[in-house]
């Protein structure tokens, strides 16, 4: 094949399908190379500030080509080279000449590799963070309106004891509260990995400093500083510890894990149509069946999380895998592990925010299942109060087993409840007293004040304090 268009080729749909341009751009080629060529300028600044002889000129030089790469050029080096880093070093050096000896001095590839991926690692989880902060304030706007709704709740997908549709909003919320947390934490702690050298001990800029040991410390912290970072890794072979990577990306999968939890639950209301995804008037819902409205970016969310959650193994294997002070066959996998982690994230708090934006929400529908089931949901309630007075519970519980077998085959299920249990003497309770005990408002227990209680001083609270970005949410294809 000797020319080929772009649609003979693979693209990664998740450039091409889902995810947003800034965390797209984030992981492209030209983002990390104007990265370490930020990263030489800064190290060349650094190292001029501590007194080596590099010129005012020799960094205005690099300062002004820094974004103009020659791709074209470096992959004519690498071919010679056989090393990327060179490459992009021999190819920055020509567009500035004067600047060409003392590029990278003193630095091993890590120097840019490696404090690149950590710039990277800390602005891509800055940018799922506060798409998640959204996420978090579209859940809580549904989960104050519903607070009350009631619903039908489910142990082992089997009717269980009522809830409100609100408190079921909650266990997602809560999940992605914990979630937010660790990201939050985890942004925090990113650290540096700073000027070390080629085995992490700084013995080539010990070397350039004259054995001043204050002076190599000062150029670490003139170089994060640049970078807006509070903290350089202490320690270090050639590379920052791959167990950063492996904390940030288990971090991604248990986010992914919360997402796969609320869209498949989102998935089983949608069969009975308790909760239905937005729908567009031309969408089509199936090529066979005009009726269909599946729940199709749920299903998408559900994907896209087993990938997530399957890469953070990925992380593990490596961590556990680097000899000594490096090893190479690290450099391979995160090529491709860490910004698929990244963008599969990224296209999943997209969905999510779609998703959640405008859902079809129908708490009539959601009563009417719930009366359907009112006359075994209410047996808990009705062995409390028939306990109260005197009663013995196990007795009780299996007389109400039976009872509530026969009385849900009959016509009129309640009726048939009610005028049995009235028959036994050993439950001490008329219809009046039963009929109240079966009260939807009674039986949902404490569901609206958990709600509010823990929007009021869990999540509001926590949203306050961050003022929302304006995020770019790109329009969800089918």
């Amino acid at each position: 094949m000797t020319s080929v268009t772009r649609h003979e080729l693979y693209a990664s749909p998740f450039t091409a399908r889902y995810c947003s341009p800034e965390m797209s751009h984030l992981f492209s080629a030209h983002w990390k190379i104007y990265t370490y060529r930020l990263l030489w300028v800064a190290l060349a600044k650094g190292q001029k500030k501590l007194g080596l002889p590099i010129t005012d000129q020799q960094i205005l030089q690099m300062e002004q080509m820094a974004s103009c790469i020659d791709f074209d050029q470096a992959h004519e080096y690498e071919k010679k080279f056989r090393h990327d880093v060179m490459a992009h070093i021999h190819a920055f050096g020509d567009q500035c000449p004067a600047a060409k000896p003392i590029i990278h001095l003193g630095a091993t590839s890590s120097f840019v590799t490696d404090n690149a991926d950590l710039i990277q690692l800390k602005t891509a989880l800055d940018l799922l963070f506060h798409k998640l902060l959204h996420v978090i304030e579209l859940l809580a706007k549904l989960s104050e309106k519903h607070a009350s709704d009631p619903t039908l709740s489910y142990t082992h997908y089997q009717p269980a004891q009522p809830t409100t549709i609100g408190k079921r909003i909650c266990l997602w919320l809560q999940d992605f509260m914990l979630d937010v947390r660790s990201w939050q934490r985890l942004m925090q702690e990113i650290p540096f990995l700073g000027a070390k050298g080629a085995t992490g001990t700084q013995s080539s800029f010990l070397t350039l400093f004259q054995g001043d040991h204050h002076k190599v410390l000062q150029l670490e912290k003139e170089v994060a500083s640049a970078f807006h970072f509070q903290s350089i890794l202490p320690i270090c072979g050639q590379t920052y510890t791959r167990k950063l990577d492996l904390n940030i990306l288990n971090a991604l999968a248990s986010f992914a894990a919360s997402a796969h939890k609320l869209s498949t639950d989102f998935r089983l209301l949608a069969h009975d149509s308790q909760m239905l995804e937005p729908f567009a008037s031309s969408q089509v819902g199936s090529s066979a069946m005009p009726y269909k409205r599946n729940p199709i970016y749920n299903e998408r969310i559900c994907g896209l999380a087993r990938f997530a959650i399957s890469l953070s193994q990925n992380a593990a294997y490596t961590t556990a895998t680097q000899w000594l002070e490096r090893s190479l066959d690290d450099s391979s996998n995160r090529r491709i592990t860490i910004p698929e982690a990244f963008l599969s994230i990224d296209a999943i708090c997209n969905l999510l925010t779609h998703v959640l934006t405008a859902p079809y929400i129908d708490p009539e529908t959601s009563l009417a299942l719930l009366n359907q089931q009112l006359p075994q949901l209410c047996m808990e309630n009705i062995l409390m109060e028939a306990v109260k007075k005197g009663g013995d519970r196990q007795q009780l519980h299996e007389i109400l087993r039976n009872i509530t077998f026969y009385a849900m085959k009959a016509d009129q299920p309640m009726k048939s409840l009610i005028e049995s249990i009235e028959k036994e003497s050993l439950f001490s309770l008329n219809s009046n007293e039963i009929l109240k005990i079966a009260q939807i408002k009674t039986l949902i227990g404490r569901a609206p004040e958990q709600t509010i209680d823990f929007l009021q001083t869990e999540v509001l609270p926590f949203l306050r304090l961050y003022q929302t970005k304006k995020i770019s949410i790109p329009h969800v294809e089918i």
